[in-house]
């Protein structure tokens, strides 16, 4: 009896299935690779910016994507009509609101958002005099999820489940910068600012990555394995 002989016979489906899986898999992992670098250009972006020395800001307008992650200095007159408090901020386990103030800069026509921190109840203020603040300026970002189309305070509401920069901008009326400052927990004068920086992290996305290539080749060793054929070979009698 001679030993049984291995052919190489590919079948139409399995094959078609590895010529699908195989090459999203590979263009899943380079994906996340490229997250990846996307993720250490922002971690150094940001390393930059922090370390860079604070920019005084006056009347001139900048982008967003100039200034984010940047200290930044300013004086000017917290206008409290204009406040908003967004509800149900933790902090040490209590809810509170946070104060979202629009500042007027001095010597401009111009507005820029204040975050000014965590209280208990809305604050009773009155119009203050020109005050120095400095801090951390961010993008605010929505919610991952806006039920009915988004939110549209009434005109005299203050009190705001979440906060977005284009619902602000309708409802104050104001000529606001396209970002706003985490008030700096050093300045005097404010509430309570205990402000908590996400860390930018790559190594998730290398993760992903290294399992969607080992995906990849699990399919294509399934694939050989299904495609081997073994036949046994016939007894030779003299």
């Amino acid at each position: 009896m001679s030993p049984g002989i291995s052919f190489f016979r590919p079948h139409i489906i399995p094959t078609v299935t590895m010529l699908v899986l195989v090459p999203l898999f590979i263009g899943l992992g380079f994906w996340q690779l490229d997250r990846a670098g996307q993720k250490r250009q922002l971690a150094d972006t940001q390393e930059t910016r922090r370390t860079a020395p604070v920019l005084e800001l006056d009347s001139r307008m900048l982008d967003a994507e100039d200034v984010e992650h940047r200290m930044l200095a300013v004086s000017g007159t917290f206008i409290p009509e204009k406040s908003v408090f967004i509800e149900n901020r933790k902090h040490q386990g209590k809810t509170g609101l946070h104060v979202i103030s629009p500042m007027k800069i001095a010597s401009s026509d111009r507005y820029l958002l204040v975050n000014r921190g965590w209280v208990r109840t809305p604050p009773k203020e009155e119009p203050s005099a020109v005050v120095r603040v400095t801090g951390r300026a961010v993008v605010p970002e929505p919610p991952a999820i806006q039920l009915g189309g988004g939110y549209a305070p009434a005109s005299s509401q203050q009190r705001w489940p979440y906060f977005t920069l284009e619902t602000y901008s309708a409802w104050s009326g104001l000529a606001v910068y396209p970002f706003m400052v985490l008030q700096s927990p050093d300045d005097d004068h404010g509430f309570v600012r205990a402000w908590v920086s996400k860390p930018v992290d790559e190594t998730m996305h290398i993760g992903y990555a290294l399992q969607w290539f080992a995906f990849a080749l699990i399919v294509a060793f399934i694939w050989v394995r299904i495609s081997l054929v073994k036949e046994s070979g016939k007894e030779i009698v003299e």
